[in-house]
């Protein structure tokens, strides 16, 4: 049943997004049309409508909050693995140190002794060294990034793997955007204008300039994707990927670029897994960082190991006008 009424999902958000007043206005909206295009409030005896309606919309609350409960359990749950994983790792180390075993006198005098002696048979093999060169300046942790070309200028992402500007930010997993737009006034769903399309996105307050107003470096799923306003002064744009199996370096086209390289994704994620999803996720990532510095993908790698064992076992064969994808 349920699967049956999501492919109104798609006319009933195009709807959504027409109605500024929120669901409120989209309710009236329907009503109206049940009252002028149907017998829905005079078919039957007086009030059967309204049973019909509350019937329907308990219903729909009780999955709701199920789905809802549901959703805060399975956090809780990877939070209490979590938990548990690092306690178990506490106590490992703990038994190893109450392992240390405790040493007499003489014994510690012939240990020492003997390092000792060890210390001058290194010193006396030891070719003498050159003086150190003085440090080079660092100004930056992440400049040996800038031996890449293809990093060079791209911009370092926030702890979320999206990226900070004045007007906006951006978080990002491998599923969805989170977008946070700082509004200038509070506001309420009429006040604003919010235009999500595969392709595109147009968000700001209405009779003004446009906030963000470009088009996506990659395709959303538009029936996935939702607004919200938080604490009347935060506009929060929920963005469904259609590609779950990359990261964006940017959101918008005209937005500088992340370095895309240096995404460090939630580990705590990653282990909610399932062993053949994760190993496909770390190898899409691998296969992708790889890319971008140029170096051979995982499977390329695999072909070249397996020519260079070949060519190893045949010396005599001649591969040099071989072609090989």
């Amino acid at each position: 049943m349920a699967e049956d009424l999501e492919k109104f999902d798609s006319m009933l958000l195009a709807m959504a997004q027409q109605h500024t007043g929120g669901v409120k206005d989209l309710i009236e909206t329907i009503v109206s049309f049940l009252g002028r295009k149907t017998d829905f409030f005079v078919g039957g005896e007086p009030g059967a409508w309204e049973k019909v309606v509350m019937d329907a919309f308990r219903k729909q609350e009780k999955m709701s909050r199920s789905e809802h409960e549901a959703k805060i359990k399975e956090r809780q749950d990877a939070d209490k693995r979590i938990k548990d994983i690092a306690e178990k790792k506490k106590r490992e180390r703990e038994v190893q140190e109450s392992k240390i075993t405790e040493v007499t006198d003489d014994e510690a005098d012939k240990l020492l002794k003997e390092i000792e002696e060890k210390r001058h048979e290194m010193k006396d093999e030891e070719p003498e060294e050159p003086a150190e060169e003085a440090p080079k300046d660092s100004k930056n942790d992440d400049d040996s990034d800038n031996d890449d070309p293809k990093e060079k200028g791209k911009l370092k992402p926030n702890s979320g793997n999206g990226c900070d500007f004045p007007n906006y930010k951006w978080t990002q997993t491998l599923e969805e955007i989170e977008l946070r737009i700082p509004l200038s006034m509070t506001a309420r769903p009429r006040d604003l204008c919010v235009v999500i399309n595969r392709k595109n996105l147009k968000a700001g307050i209405k009779n003004q300039e446009a906030i963000i107003d470009g088009d996506f470096q990659h395709d959303v799923k538009v029936e996935e994707c939702s607004w919200v306003i938080q604490d009347g002064r935060i506009l929060v744009i929920s963005i469904e990927k259609v590609n779950k199996m990359n990261w964006w370096s940017k959101l918008i086209n005209t937005d500088p670029e992340i370095a895309t390289r240096k995404i460090n994704p939630d580990p705590s994620k990653l282990s909610d897994l399932d062993d053949e999803t994760r190993g496909l996720v770390e190898k899409m990532m691998f296969d992708q960082r790889q890319k971008e510095m140029g170096l051979p993908t995982s499977d390329e790698q695999k072909k070249q190991d397996v020519l260079k064992k070949f060519m190893e076992q045949h010396p005599d064969m001649d591969f040099s006008k071989c072609k090989f994808n």
